[in-house]
């Protein structure tokens, strides 16, 4: 029998052999990783890519949203300048006739007695001053304006007091004022009923324009 003795460094070389597969061992992860790094990448390159796209979309419509919402509100503008037109148009022709109505209803509920030298109109307010024989001619009147006509409503006295007419032309030159008429000078308010009246706001820009008051008359007006 042949004994046999192996004389070559067996440890060194199973070292040797375990540190190359190590290496390579790493070498594949490393390569693994590099690869796998690679292809995140590339995904979210996409993603980026993708994402920009729809960003870009979205600033679009968005651009054309606005260029809408400019439109609609330069529509709702000219929407509103010709309500206002409509409603001036109304309130011109509502004005138009009230003077004359307001003109009539004195003249039939004014009682004897009462002498109206100012009547004046300032938007939906009336106002009338004059002479009466006596404080029941105020009285009438007030409950003539409030029942019986269908243009006024709330009317308010403002002043009464009694004063002397003055003597007429033919009296002579020694006529003073005390040997005048003796009667009650009033003045009172009333309203024209809102319904047939101007819209409040009209009636603001009228006033703030400076325009006349729709109404003013003096002169006798009754009996």
């Amino acid at each position: 029998m042949i004994a046999r003795i192996n004389l070559l460094p067996h440890r060194e070389l199973r070292r040797e052999r375990r540190k190359k597969d190590f290496v390579g061992l790493l070498a594949l992860v490393a390569i693994l990783a590099v690869c796998s790094a690679l292809l995140v990448a590339m995904i979210i390159d996409q993603q980026i890519e993708s994402q920009r796209a729809r960003n870009s979309f979205i600033r679009s419509e968005n651009a054309k949203l606005d260029e809408q919402i400019k439109e609609i509100a330069s529509l709702r503008a000219d929407i509103d300048s010709l309500r206002a037109r409509q409603q001036a148009v109304e309130s011109l022709q509502t004005n138009r006739t009230i003077p004359v109505h307001l003109l009539d209803e004195l003249v039939r509920h004014v009682p004897e007695g009462i002498y109206l030298k100012l009547m004046r109109q300032e938007a939906r307010k009336v106002t009338l001053v004059g002479y009466a024989q006596s404080n029941e001619r105020v009285s009438e009147l007030l409950r003539n304006l409030a029942n019986n006509t269908p243009w006024l409503e709330r009317p308010e006295l403002i002043e009464i007091k009694a004063t002397r007419l003055a003597p007429p032309p033919g009296s002579g030159p020694g006529a003073s004022a005390r040997e005048g008429r003796r009667v009650f000078e009033f003045a009172l308010n009333a309203m024209v009923k809102s319904n047939d009246a101007p819209p409040d706001k009209a009636q603001a820009k009228t006033a703030a324009a400076g325009a006349p008051a729709p109404l003013a008359a003096a002169g006798k007006v009754g009996r």
